[in-house]
């Protein structure tokens, strides 16, 4: 199970993508707890002259984090990337990794994210530059290319490798396709088979068999989820037990889910304070909800919420009703 990203033992196969806005201290520490092998931050700007503001300063927020922390900067010019990459090493990071996968317009307008796909040279510097730079494993995330007409990854992906990189993840779309239709895994397979360092598969990967299929069918060392675990950070247990046990975990209890879902509410309100905790909390709160029966009225009536002492006290209401519900019918 499990592999090495430089000097770090990673022991599952199964990672907490970089998702802005998402990605956060509280949900990276949650994910860990259910077994992420590496939980990467929210994508931070190469511009430290603009790391005072309130949302850069929260992503380069470690303070108590426990795990392997990886830090992934964005960017266009090799020596700001390279700035980035040294600050980022002061402050604690024990992994860069670098963004040439996010498929933003207001990332690509700026040529940043998978935009840099299209400029091979320039890539090239950037390796080169933020690698040069620290003294610590450098990661790349990219995508298979900007377009199904110019799909250049195995090209990066061997640049990389010669320039030093530790580890290369790969979405398995292009930058045109952003998150639409289905993930493509022929182009990370054939990656797999041609370099030598971790390459981790990315995309469309839902649950414990869909990882398992992914893994057997890339060769690559690892998954890495994105969407999956929003509301469902479990799904890592899950994975770990299907690739250790060959057997699918029982989801878990509503009991359980109403610890989490508590536990992660009151990390989010500590973390971000009361006003921002209490907005930031409630599309976490959507996507544990989904699922649910009533989910979807639930979560209307939770996002007109202002107070965090009113939000917790309406979770613990709702899954203390759905519990005794439940024990009824048993």
């Amino acid at each position: 199970m499990a592999f090495k990203i430089g000097p770090h033992t990673i022991n599952s196969r199964a990672l907490l993508a970089p998702m802005a806005g998402i990605s956060d201290r509280p949900f990276r520490q949650l994910c860990r707890s259910f077994g992420a092998g590496l939980a990467v931050s929210e994508m931070v700007t190469s511009d430290t002259r603009l790391w005072n503001s309130r949302k850069s300063a929260s992503r380069l927020d470690f303070t108590g984090e426990t795990g392997i922390k990886s830090v992934q900067i964005a960017g266009t010019c090799p020596k700001t990337m390279s700035e980035a990459a040294k600050a980022n090493q002061d402050i604690g990071a024990e992994i860069i990794d670098i963004n040439m996968g996010c498929p933003a317009k207001k990332v690509c307008n700026k040529a940043a994210g998978s935009a840099l796909m299209r400029d091979e040279a320039l890539v090239g510097e950037i390796l080169d530059a933020v690698i040069s730079a620290v003294s610590l494993p450098v990661t790349l995330k990219m995508r298979t290319g900007w377009d199904k007409a110019n799909r250049n990854a195995l090209t990066i992906a061997k640049m990389a490798e010669s320039a030093g990189i530790s580890a290369i993840t790969v979405h398995g779309r292009t930058r045109a396709c952003r998150f639409t239709g289905e993930a493509e895994y022929e182009t990370i397979s054939e990656i797999c088979s041609e370099v030598s360092v971790p390459v981790i598969a990315n995309g469309d990967i839902t649950d414990a068999a869909k990882a398992k299929a992914v893994l057997e069918k890339t060769s690559a060392a690892a998954v890495m989820i994105g969407r999956a675990a929003q509301g469902r950070p479990w799904v890592f247990r899950q994975i770990n037990h299907f690739l250790e046990a060959g057997e699918h975990l029982p989801a878990p209890s509503e009991e359980e889910i109403k610890h989490i879902l508590l536990s992660h509410l009151n990390e989010l309100h500590a973390f971000y304070g009361d006003y921002l905790g209490v907005r930031i909390a409630r599309k976490h709160v959507g996507w544990y909800l989904q699922d649910f029966a009533n989910g979807k009225l639930l979560r209307t009536q939770f996002n007109q919420i202002v107070s965090a002492q009113k939000q917790v006290e309406c979770i613990e209401e709702h899954f203390n009703d759905l519990i005794r519900d439940g024990e009824k019918a048993a």
